[in-house]
């Protein structure tokens, strides 16, 4: 089950790009963990965007608006190709949210954490990875 936190400076992204990044970011997710596009599996991946009050967000060097997204899913969820794929598209998805173009994607950091197997529960249980992929693979032969 992944999950997808942005956090940005109030007031940094347009006002579209702030009505939209979170499905925008929550299907990239999906997308390169190769999740199949389901009901289920789009309500599973949870995605926040945290506002930051004016002022709490610095460099040593400047005041210009920084953007850190936070990606969780499951160990062996994501290959390194899967893994950069996710990074460089949600770089893109919060440059477009915010009006910013490739010339600022230094002010975008994505942090992958990986979950270890046996350590993410939902609805009371524990979720393994393996539960994960079997679902999937029911789910897209269902479709």
């Amino acid at each position: 089950m992944p999950m997808i936190r942005l956090t940005a400076p109030a007031g940094a992204l347009t006002e579209e790009g702030r009505e939209s990044v979170q499905r925008d970011l929550a299907a990239v997710l999906l997308k390169w963990e190769g999740a199949p596009d389901t009901a289920f599996f789009r309500a599973q991946a949870w995605s926040y965007l945290l506002e930051l009050p004016e002022g709490a967000q610095t460099t040593a060097e400047d005041d210009q608006p920084r953007f850190l997204v936070e990606v969780t899913v499951p160990a062996g969820a994501l290959s390194e190709r899967r893994r950069t794929g996710l990074i460089e598209e949600a770089t893109k998805t919060v440059l477009a949210a915010a009006g910013l173009g490739p010339a600022d994607a230094l002010r975008v950091w994505v942090l992958v954490h990986e979950q270890p197997d046996g350590t993410w529960g939902a609805g009371g249980s524990v979720i393994r990875y393996a539960d994960l992929v079997a679902l999937a693979k029911e789910q897209r032969a269902d479709a």
